[in-house]
């Protein structure tokens, strides 16, 4: 499975959020180019420690059962999964300067390396060590750029 610890998957991911552009349609959802990258650059500030947000009732409940499944190398992240609360992003958004934004915490999260990783609990799946939050961010921003196609 690639993680943000591969510098490959890392060059990978940034050339891949390099070819977006800002009318690209999505294959599925709602969300605008710049909207997901915003997206996907608030789950790396989950991992990197910048947000702390609480566990959510409903991962307490199931999250540690689905994580068996959703961490698995060969499942893909499902089409439409539910977004954390406070993770969604509606308003409009410069295309550039997101991609520039998680580009930059993208960089910040590798160069940190597992000493850098939160260690505060996922809101859904609870508590993750960083090569899973490592191969978790990955797999999330790879969803967002498949959703667009690149």
């Amino acid at each position: 499975m690639k993680t943000l610890w591969q510098p490959d998957s890392v060059q990978e991911l940034k050339d891949r959020i390099s070819r977006l552009r800002p009318d690209t349609r999505p294959l599925w959802g709602k969300m605008t180019p710049a909207q997901a990258m915003a997206h996907c650059t608030i789950g790396m500030e989950l991992a990197c420690g910048d947000r702390r947000p609480p566990r959510m009732l409903i991962g307490r409940l199931i999250g540690s059962a689905i994580k068996k499944k959703a961490f698995q190398p060969s499942e893909p992240m499902r089409r439409n999964s539910p977004t954390i609360p406070g993770f969604q992003v509606a308003d409009d958004r410069d295309l550039s300067a997101e991609c520039a934004r998680l580009s930059a915490i993208i960089e910040r999260f590798a160069a940190a390396g597992p000493p850098g990783c939160t260690t505060h609990p996922h809101s859904f799946f609870g508590p993750l060590t960083p090569d899973e939050w490592s191969m978790w961010m990955y797999k999330h921003i790879d969803h967002h750029l498949q959703q667009f196609g690149v």
